[in-house]
Formats: structure tokens, sequence, C-alpha cells
């Protein structure tokens, strides 16, 4: 084999290879968004609001709700990157972040941290194809 079909050979590898990660990359931001919204629409059936932050920052706030359901309210909150929901999240966050938390235990202080750094701006690669038009 000569240099030039060994270079084509590379780059039909490469090139297969790049499109495989967009396709998966492209199923998880779909797959973040579903999630996102979905927790979003439950939580405004649930508490009767039209806004999804309000009705996350409501699911968090209730203790009658599991810590599961709340944990799940915060990441859903980290996914939308609001800056209202920022004196919430604040409100639970600790900082003392333990090696292993069960997420029906306690509330997550690591999804926590992750939720404040997106809803102060941080960098969200997912939510540039789903963000948009959420209420």
């Amino acid at each position: 084999m000569d240099i030039k079909a060994i270079k084509e050979k590379l780059f039909y590898v490469f090139a297969i290879g790049v499109s495989i990660f967009l396709l998966f990359f492209f199923i998880t931001d779909v797959w973040i968004g579903h999630e996102a919204k979905r927790l979003c629409q439950e939580a405004k059936w649930e508490y009767q609001k039209t806004d999804c932050v309000e009705a996350l920052i409501t699911t968090l706030d209730d203790e009658n709700q599991g810590y599961r359901t709340r944990n799940h309210a915060i990441w859903a909150l980290g996914e939308f990157g609001d800056k209202r929901a920022l004196p919430v999240l604040e409100k639970y966050y600790t900082g003392n972040i333990p090696d292993r938390e069960p997420l029906d235990g306690m509330i997550s202080q690591y999804e926590l941290k992750k939720a404040i750094n997106l809803a102060n701006g941080g960098l969200n690669i997912t939510a540039w194809a789903w963000r948009w038009g959420i209420k």
C-alpha cells in the first residue's frame, strides 16, 4: 500500500469516529433536554405554576417531597441555568460534599454545587439545543 491509500483510510476511520461521537452527543443532548422538560412539566402541574424555574424551586423547597424528587429538581434547575434559582440553591448548599451521597437520603451537595455553577453562567454544552423556548 502506498502512503496516499493509508492516508485515505485513516481519514475515513477518523470521519466515521467523529460521526459516531456526534451522534451519541446529539442523542445525549436530546435525552437531557427531554428529562429536564419532563421534570419541569411535572412540577408546573403539581404546583399550578406557569414558569419552570418557579415550579422547580417550589419542588426543592417542599419538605413533603422526597429527597430523590428534590435532587432531581436541583439537577433540572442547573440544566435550565437560570439566575433566579441561585438564592434557593445557595440556601441549601453547605459546601460539605461527602464521598458518597445517597440520592434518597439527603439533599445532594454535589448536585447543588454543579447547579450553582450552571446558574452562575457556567458552561453547559448540551443546553444549546433544547433550552430555548422553555418557560
